[in-house]
């Protein structure tokens, strides 16, 4: 590697890191050759006039080739926020939400904003976002060339969902003052070992769990740990390649062919917490700042409780805003729990924590330092910018400064549904799981709770139907609750319609069914009477771990003729609990400041 060939690799896009790869040397060596040559790149102004006008816009993007430098130089503090990258199925636009509002936060505050992200689709890289938006790949070359072109003061790697936070350590190595939590913080909560090993000073509870680097590790651990386990690689955003097994030959499919197991990045087993309810709580505050660990304000902004049990991707679930199902000691726990932890971990800004309550116990299943994607959900329920705040608070102020120390419990029910794409996905099954596959969400209010699960559900995709047949076909684990739902079905006027096994247990607890053949018997089956607008609403729950393929056909059929179906026993007493309140009293309609 000599400065010409260096130079000509530069100039036609190849990145430091590939470079290293290419000549069997390191990213950080290459850095600091290219430097030593003085071979950094110069910002251009994108041209948004076409060259028609003198374009004033401050979109920025880098290049080798070499010409003036387009930047603007001034002398104002600086803040960097690093913003989520591209959108896909699993990278929430929740987290551009909270960057579009830190920018506005800071700029009103006195500081520079500058937004670094590459994806033209969002809000942040709207031009009146920020004072500068640079157009450029989060990886750590690009991050820090502008982080030291700009001389900036700080950035904020909080915000931007697991991609900048995956960068922290990298920048603070490299002279970045990463403002907010410290990047050692965020390494204890991500890191699995360090973060056992903190629930045991605290004496908080985890499901039982192990690391495997291979295949014959993670069959010892699911050994001792009993079936079913939930497997899961470390480092990862959006649950991928997350997934609950059953059996040794599954679990060794799954380290063959779904992980790249290795001693830096071990597969997490964890006993899975089969009918578990899981909650997941938002917090913000400022204890970081204080030398005193007693010292500090930390407040809870939301504690949101699933609608279905814990395996499905808080991404995906469905949930209820402030739980409606915990008992008073188990909502002490949480939240004396979510203290400790933002207290030992130092958090500046915001958490957020998943647990599990099982029996009145409550697990930690796992803590981000950072936002989450119920950050807006939460923001908008209690009516308090949760990540302006916490923009404010990384850059020095603190929460008694801003006036938010008391947690607010509203006096009306908020509901979180999510929206899935699965009409593009033709054939796709829409079962969730621990792998998020949703791809927005919207919000149901009101102050029944019935009526603002039925509003969520109007939002998201089919509304609920007010009478009509519900077809029932469940899992022999749910026979016994499938019976007291149909019953309530029944009592609110509902036709309803079964196949084999679960038409013989209703019939035999004195209901009267109307029974079908399965797809495989002959007709009219399920499908044939969801073609025909003879459904109007399906409850569904798998049959074993592999879904039948009958079953996958009445799904997917679902979503093309736009019939409501529920997956799981929870999701279908929430329904009932809709309906019944449509049919007892209607809905209202109130402006989210009517609730405020």
């Amino acid at each position: 590697m000599n400065q010409e060939l260096l130079t000509k690799a530069k100039s036609l896009g190849f990145s430091d890191r590939q470079i290293a790869h290419l000549t069997g040397t390191t990213e950080d060596a290459i850095r600091a050759e290219r430097k030593k040559l003085g071979l950094v790149p110069s910002y251009r102004l994108v041209d948004t006039c076409a060259a028609e006008f003198e374009a004033y816009t401050p979109y920025y993007y880098s290049t080798y080739d070499r010409g003036d430098d387009e930047v603007k130089g001034n002398t104002a503090k600086k803040v960097m926020i690093l913003g989520g990258g591209p959108n896909r199925i699993g990278q929430g636009i929740e987290f551009d939400y909270c960057c579009v509002h830190a920018a506005f936060a800071l700029k009103a505050d006195g500081f520079e904003t500058i937004m670094v992200n590459s994806n033209p689709e969002t809000v942040s890289t709207d031009y009146d976002t920020s004072d500068k938006l640079f157009f450029e790949p989060l990886t750590l070359e690009d991050v820090l060339h502008i982080y030291e072109r700009e001389k900036c003061w700080g950035a904020i790697a909080q915000f931007g969902g697991q991609t900048p936070l995956n960068l922290a350590l990298g920048l603070q190595k490299n002279g970045v003052n990463i403002i907010g939590t410290s990047p050692q913080s965020i390494e204890i909560a991500e890191d699995r070992k360090m973060f056992a090993a903190m629930l045991d000073k605290l004496k908080i509870p985890q499901p039982p769990n192990g690391l495997a680097t291979n295949e014959a590790e993670a069959l010892v651990i699911a050994k001792r740990l009993t079936y079913p386990v939930l497997v899961r690689p470390s480092f990862v955003l959006g649950g991928r390649a997350m997934q609950i097994v059953y059996s040794d030959a599954e679990l060794s499919h799954y380290m063959r062919f779904a992980v790249e197991a290795s001693p830096e990045r071990p597969v997490l087993v964890d006993k899975f917490l089969e009918d578990a309810t899981e909650v997941d709580v938002d917090c913000i505050t400022d204890v970081g700042q204080f030398k005193d660990p007693g010292e500090g304000t930390i407040v809870i902004g939301g504690m949101l409780e699933h609608i279905e049990f814990a395996g499905v991707h808080s991404g995906d679930a469905a949930m209820v805003f402030p739980p409606h199902t915990l008992s008073k000691p188990v909502i002490e726990t949480i939240r004396s729990y979510t203290h400790a932890m933002a207290r030992e971990l130092k958090v500046i800004g915001l958490m957020n924590v998943q647990y599990a309550v099982k029996a009145e116990t409550v697990y930690v299943l796992e803590v981000n330092p950072r936002a989450s994607r119920t950050v807006p959900f939460v923001s908008k329920a209690i009516g308090v910018p949760l990540a302006k705040l916490a923009a404010q608070v990384m850059a020095g102020k603190t929460l008694k400064d801003l006036g938010f120390t008391q947690e607010i419990w509203p006096k009306y029910w908020a509901v979180k549904e999510s929206v899935f794409p699965f009409n593009r996905f033709p054939g796709q099954d829409i079962l969730l799981s621990p792998e998020m596959r949703s791809t927005g969400e919207v919000m149901g209010l009101d102050t029944d709770l019935g009526i603002a699960y039925a509003k969520s559900q109007m939002a998201a995709n089919a509304p609920l139907p007010l009478n009509g047949s519900v077809f029932i076909s469940v899992s022999d684990a749910h026979k016994r609750e499938a019976v007291e739902v149909a019953k309530q079905f029944a009592a609110l006027g509902f036709q309803l319609i079964a196949t084999g096994g679960t038409a013989n247990a209703l019939e035999k607890a004195g209901l009267t069914v109307r029974a079908i053949y399965k797809i495989s018997e002959g007709r009219p089956n399920p499908v044939d009477l969801l073609k025909n607008k003879e459904i109007q609403l399906i409850v569904n729950t798998p049959a074993g771990q592999s879904p039948r393929a009958d079953e996958v056909r009445i799904r997917t059929t679902a979503v093309y003729t736009g019939t409501p179906i529920m997956t799981t026993m929870s999701g279908a007493k929430a329904a009932l609990l809709g309906i019944a309140a449509l049919k007892r009293n209607g809905y209202a309609v109130k402006t989210v400041q009517e609730y405020h």
